[in-house]
């Protein structure tokens, strides 16, 4: 697996620069983001949305918009359309949402007739190197799958397999996250690792290890699971950790990032191009690392079809 977001950026810069369409391009951090990707040799960034208001961001924050190809488009609902369009036409390689809700972005993505989707679902993956385990890790979903049944986790666990195995992982460990590491029945969490698990022995999840259920500590340190004699092989070594719902998702990604200030970035998968939904919490390290992370899948992908 690749070890760093800077391997990520050079192995994106060997490939040659990524188009970004930003969808209501008008704010001041988003600029700010692509702009660097830019200044690194990795992003060609293509700004949707109202010209006036995205040159007098571009001004406030000190970045040259003449360096960049603008769209004009005064409407944020059509600025998300075009941003769509450009990426359905294979005039760009990832979106970014800029000044613009969540919902009118994901509207324009999730359109039947004129929108990107690719997968049955679209879930959230965060990727974070954790310093205590000296590795990256995938936790999903953090931000979009609510209450996922045991069919949402199947796809959210496809989702993640898949941007794992353009990160060079060739069978990814899935840790099946739970308050606990046996069986409940007061515990749908823990009957749904079980089902997974059966499924992926099945062959009905495929191109990875499923395991569970599985507490936080023993899916992420061997140690912990020694000490309760957890024979699981993904114990102590995940790459993707499946959360049981929106919070606890939540709840470990803000952790990750702001208790532990583990480098991270996040995207939204299963749209025909990766899509970045920063958060204005989000730190401009993460902004950036999620647009390498984004074009680095990107260009991945374009290599494994071509």
């Amino acid at each position: 697996m690749i070890q760093s977001f800077t391997a990520m950026s050079d192995r994106v810069k060997e490939s040659g620069r990524q188009r970004i369409v930003v969808a209501a391009a008008q704010d001041n951090d988003v600029l700010l983001a692509v702009d660097r990707a830019a200044r690194l040799g990795i992003a060609e960034p293509v700004l949707v949305g109202h010209r006036d208001m995205i040159l007098e961001a571009a001004d406030h924050c000190g970045v040259d918009p003449s360096r960049y190809e603008i769209i004009n488009e005064e409407d944020n609902s059509e600025a998300c359309k075009t941003a769509v369009r450009l990426i359905r036409e294979h005039k760009a390689d990832a979106i970014m949402k800029g000044l613009v809700g969540t919902a009118l972005l994901l509207k324009a993505i999730l359109n039947k007739e004129t929108g990107i989707r690719d997968r049955e679902l679209l879930s959230h993956i965060g990727l974070f190197f954790i310093a205590k385990t000296e590795r990256f890790a995938i936790v999903t979903d953090a931000a979009m799958s609510i209450a996922p049944d045991i069919f949402m986790k199947r796809h959210i666990i496809e989702n993640a397999v898949e941007a794992a195995h353009l990160l060079g992982i060739e069978i990814p460990k899935v840790a099946c996250v739970c308050a606990l590491e046996k069986v409940n029945p007061a515990m749908q969490a823990t009957v749904d690792a079980a089902q997974l698990v059966g499924m992926n022995l099945a062959g009905e999840i495929l191109g990875c290890l499923v395991g569970g259920p599985l507490a936080l500590d023993n899916a992420l340190f061997a140690k912990a699971a020694q000490h309760k004699g957890i024979t699981d092989p993904v114990a102590g070594n995940p790459d993707i950790l499946l959360m049981p719902n929106i919070e606890a998702g939540n709840v470990l990604y803000k952790a990750l990032a702001f208790l532990c200030d583990s480098p991270g970035a996040g995207l939204v998968l299963g749209a025909k191009a990766p899509v970045i939904l920063t958060s204005r919490s989000d730190n401009d390290d993460t902004k950036l690392n999620s647009i390498i992370l984004a074009l680095y899948l990107a260009s991945m992908k374009k290599d494994e079809t071509a």
